[in-house]
């Protein structure tokens, strides 16, 4: 069954609530304050199924105070009842309450004048004519329109075919993506616990399913499940749902809370975006601060305008009727995707002003006013650039080395799984970007990455040329701090690949070879002979250098290569042969192989080898390292 939520909209005292009330027979004014004073103050629901579609009726107030109110329940609609009273026709809240579905880009909805018993035909006539000029050239342009009357019931049966028309014909919901339901209503169920509901937006809920509560990132569970008041093991996008949450307090959860999958949404507070500005209003003013409105969410902002949209005029204001590209800030973190609509209402007075479109929900910082800055936001425009490529190749290119993974496209972008799927099958195929792992990443970056790897290895070699390579670490932290594993060992497979490179502990560049001067293969042969006869009691570098008349610059970078070439070996900062260690090794075993269990102490290790303490413990550890032997307290017995 198809599941369709009905918002509804329009002025205070047009019947709104009676309305709903006479469809599903539930009262959606649950306040005590909204009965005693007979107005609709915060959001109501109630349900309908109508042959094979399932209606989820969410009701508004209509009084300007609580627009703020009808926001919050209009940004996860599928279709909206225009609710005009025949009686009165169209009013203020009427036509902010219109534009306000026009745009949220209401995909659907109908006209319903209410109170027709009251009305005689001219004036029911006259409120027809006017509903028509009020949405001409808008998504409500030849929609159905109903004559109700919530008291006699007249029209009743009418409007229920004419919303089971609308509802087949409303666009559905992807239930592929990550489940985002933005929270509406919080409240405590005794024996249950917290309870929140919702439109889910996109994806799919189940009990048991791990889900994050946003934006303060706080791990629940969902314990249980209710869809249009009926238990269920299943939630999807399009539905009104109750989520009975673990792990949460009712003090920790209000409206304007997000919840969503485990590790799929990072909020953000900063947002690049389209602004569209209604007729009629003040001008927008670059740096104003706003009140914007997503979801359920709503919170303030400053607006940066960054240019008009079609070329004309300048970046200082949005002009009534107008369109230009910006960026908000928000005060606190919201929970985006490229493709969101918004409202933005103005500081003070408190009237709707206009709305927008994300472009992109995580920016990366700089200007937005410079011509490049500009020209970014204009490839970002889904009216210039419709499809996502343009988009996601401006992320990818600003992506740098980090590139994104595919979870991060479908958020950033817009897009289900699906169609991210879709989308990278098309640009790997066009060579547009590279898919390394769940990454992807633009080839021109890791070109980029190959040649400053290759330049840096040259640097090595002139700089260290006995080093045998640049250190295979040193270059993934230098060079590829931003990249993932996955970038860096790609880069290294393909210049070896194209013989580029050889790739070990170090890297060099091929057909490298270690190149000795006069000077230091003298040195080499010097060190080796001294540390070779020095035996466990062997000189500092330095020292050794000086006493043989080698250049302390030279002797420091044979000593590393004897190092590397495993002729020598560094214990603590001490270089021994290797022949000296080896023979001690053996010496050591030689005394389990002669029968006896042997223990050995500092002292008696010292006493045997003539050696002093700076030596000893060195040596003792590399033996335990090298498992000749074991320690157990002060002592060391041979394994």
């Amino acid at each position: 069954m198809k599941s369709v939520v009905i918002g509804t909209a329009g002025h205070i005292d047009h019947g709104k609530s009676a309305l709903v009330r006479a469809l599903t027979g539930t009262d959606p004014d649950r306040l005590t304050e909204e009965k005693a004073r007979g107005i609709t103050i915060d959001l109501g629901f109630a349900h309908l199924a109508v042959d094979d579609v399932a209606l989820a009726f969410v009701d508004v107030p209509g009084h300007e105070r609580f627009v703020r109110n009808m926001l919050a329940g209009a940004g996860g609609i599928d279709a909206v009842m225009l609710v005009i009273a025949a009686d009165e026709s169209v009013m203020p809240q009427t036509r902010e309450h219109f534009q306000i579905c026009r745009l949220l880009e209401v995909p659907a909805g109908l006209i319903v004048l209410t109170k027709s018993d009251l009305a005689d035909a001219e004036m029911r006539e006259l409120t027809r004519m006017e509903a028509r000029e009020l949405v001409a050239g808008s998504f409500l342009d030849g929609a159905p329109i109903v004559e109700v009357s919530a008291k006699t019931g007249e029209g009743l049966d009418a409007l229920t075919r004419a919303l089971r028309e609308t509802a087949r014909g409303a666009p559905s919901r992807g239930v592929d993506g990550p489940a985002r339901l933005p929270i509406d209503r919080v409240f405590s169920v005794k024996g249950f616990g917290t309870v929140v509901t919702g439109t889910l937006v996109a994806g799919v809920l189940t009990p048991e399913q791990e889900c994050a509560l946003l934006p303060r990132g706080r791990d629940v569970k969902v314990r249980g499940l209710q869809v249009h008041g009926t238990s269920a093991q299943r939630a999807e996008a399009g539905q009104r749902v109750a989520v009975n949450l673990g792990g949460v307090e009712v003090a920790d959860v209000t409206r304007g809370d997000t919840l969503g999958s485990k590790a799929a949404f990072e909020p953000t507070r900063r947002v690049d975006v389209t602004l569209d500005m209604l007729e009629g209003v003040r001008a927008l003013k670059h740096g104003a601060r706003i009140r914007f409105h997503q979801g359920t969410t709503e919170l303030f902002g400053r607006v940066a305008v960054a240019a008009p949209r079609d070329g004309v005029g300048d970046a200082s204001e949005v002009a009534p009727g107008a369109s230009a590209f910006g960026r908000i800030r928000l005060e606190a973190p919201a929970v985006l995707t490229r493709g969101d609509r918004f409202i933005i209402r103005a500081y003070s007075p408190v009237v709707t002003i206009g709305g927008g479109v994300v472009m992109d929900p995580d920016p990366p910082r700089g200007a937005i006013r410079t011509p490049a800055g500009v020209a970014r936001l204009r490839r970002l425009d889904p009216m210039s650039s419709p499809g996502p490529d343009a988009a996601v190749l401006q992320f990818l290119g600003e992506a740098g080395a980090a590139g994104l993974s595919r979870s991060t496209l479908v958020v950033r972008g817009g897009l289900s799984p699906v169609e991210a799927d879709a989308l990278v099958r098309q640009l790997a195929g066009s060579g547009a970007v590279c898919v390394l792992d769940d990454l992807l990443v633009l080839p021109g970056v890791l070109d980029a990455l190959a040649e400053r790897l290759l330049g840096a290895i040259t640097a090595h070699h002139s700089a260290e040329p006995l080093s045998g390579g640049l250190p295979r670490e040193e270059a993934r932290e230098r060079l590829f701090d931003r990249a993932s594993p996955v970038v860096f060992e790609h880069v290294l497979a393909r210049l070896e690949a194209a013989r580029r490179i050889v790739a070990r502990d170090r890297l060099a560049l091929a057909g490298h070879e270690l190149a000795l001067s006069s000077d230091e293969a003298a040195a080499r042969d010097i060190l080796e002979r001294i540390y070779r006869d020095a035996g466990l009691a062997p000189p500092e570098l330095t020292a050794a250098a000086t006493g043989a008349g080698v250049a302390p610059a030279v002797a420091e970078r044979v000593g590393r290569l004897l190092v590397r070439q495993k002729a020598l070996v560094k214990l603590e900062g001490l270089l021994f042969h290797a022949e000296a260690l080896a023979l001690l090794k053996g010496e050591v075993r030689a005394l389990k192989e002669a029968g006896s269990t042997p223990r050995v102490d500092v002292a008696a290790f010292k006493a045997r080898y003539g050696i002093s303490r700076k030596f000893a413990i060195p040596l003792l550890e590399y033996l335990d390292r090298e498992r000749v032997t074991r320690r157990i307290g002060d002592v060391r017995v041979v394994i």
